[in-house]
């Protein structure tokens, strides 16, 4: 998984109810407008303070895999932001467990400031995934063995309008993931660096895919990222973002992304569903869905921004309908 800071530093020793605290700081790498850091690197800070728990816990993911055979995957991450974060400033992360048959975690992350800011709110399930290769390995730890898995995505979840499995289509693919939708569709082939554990893709990895996905998108509609930069100083926000993993892909497998605008919100907020899917022997086989909810704001100054409704041109991409030309400068 992705390391989302060199350093985390616990804030204090777990508490007598399981919940830990850690600082982290976002990475570099996700300051990609102004000093901003995108959707993607926040759920990176809320994956590594999860990473930390189970550390502060005992539970070091390097040790369970490689004493116990036991891949730490997280198959859910849902993600509310309330406040920019900027490359600058230090987290605190919060990590509660929550109660039930799963391995489960509520996390809130703070931002610096007095009194500090709440910028996060998420939930975040993980699977210990058994991986049968290699020496034999020593029992799970009593704790942990009801949470490990032999193959992940396999456990029941709350997902609206669960992805299609089922024969794939003759003809073009890509096409028939579409038709009738206001959607956009991607084949791609998953790359090593997109995986963990020697074979399968990590939930960074469609972190990753659900941001490109919205990038080509957009610049299949003819309002890409730059051309709003450059023409109206307008950038997209993320407000909610959802994945879960349905299956394993594996490295090196095509994967197909389809991309479907569900609503747009009185010009203000629009929310779409992102579905991957591997073929197998002809079959097409759901490995992940999600949703994002994006707004659009204006950038006032190298520090500053504020939202703003959409104008005809985005609003009409977004609709599906030829786009227009712009209605303000």
């Amino acid at each position: 998984m992705n390391s989302t800071t060199l350093a985390p530093r616990p804030v204090s020793e777990p508490a007598a109810d399981g919940v830990t605290r850690v600082e982290l700081r976002p990475r570099y790498e996700g300051s990609n407008i102004c000093t901003w850091i995108g959707f993607k690197h926040v759920n990176y800070l809320v994956e590594e303070a999860v990473l930390d728990h189970l550390r502060q816990r005992g539970f070091a993911p390097g040790g369970l895999y490689e004493r116990h055979g036991l891949c730490v995957d997280v198959v859910d991450i849902d993600s509310r932001i309330t406040h920019a974060f900027h490359i600058d400033d230090v987290a605190t992360a919060e990590v509660r467990p929550l109660p039930g048959e799963a391995l489960a975690f509520a996390v809130e992350i703070s931002v610096n400031g007095t009194p500090p800011i709440k910028a996060v709110s998420a939930k975040v399930r993980v699977e210990l995934r058994l991986d049968p290769h290699g020496h034999p390995a020593e029992p799970a730890p009593a704790e942990l063995a009801p949470y490990t898995v032999a193959r992940l995505g396999q456990a029941p979840v709350k997902v609206s309008q669960p992805a299609a499995a089922g024969p794939a289509p003759d003809g073009d693919l890509l096409a028939a993931l579409t038709a009738g939708r206001n959607a956009y569709a991607w084949k791609w082939r998953i790359p090593y660096f997109y995986c963990h554990f020697t074979e399968r893709m990590q939930m960074s990895g469609y972190l990753r895919q659900m941001e490109e996905v919205v990038d080509l998108f957009l610049a299949d509609r003819n309002v890409s990222i730059k051309r709003l930069l450059d023409e109206q100083d307008w950038i997209p926000v993320v407000p909610h973002s959802r994945i879960t993993l349905l299956d394993e892909a594996r490295m090196e497998e095509d994967l197909y992304t389809v991309f479907t605008v569900e609503n747009v919100f009185k010009r203000l907020t629009y929310t779409s569903r992102m579905d991957c899917y591997v073929l197998r022997d002809g079959i097409l086989v759901p490995t992940a869905t999600g949703k994002i909810t994006h707004g659009y704001a204006v950038i006032e100054n190298r520090r500053d921004w504020s939202l703003v409704d959409f104008d005809d041109r985005l609003a009409s991409a977004l609709e599906g309908t030829p786009a227009a030309p712009s209605t303000r400068r």
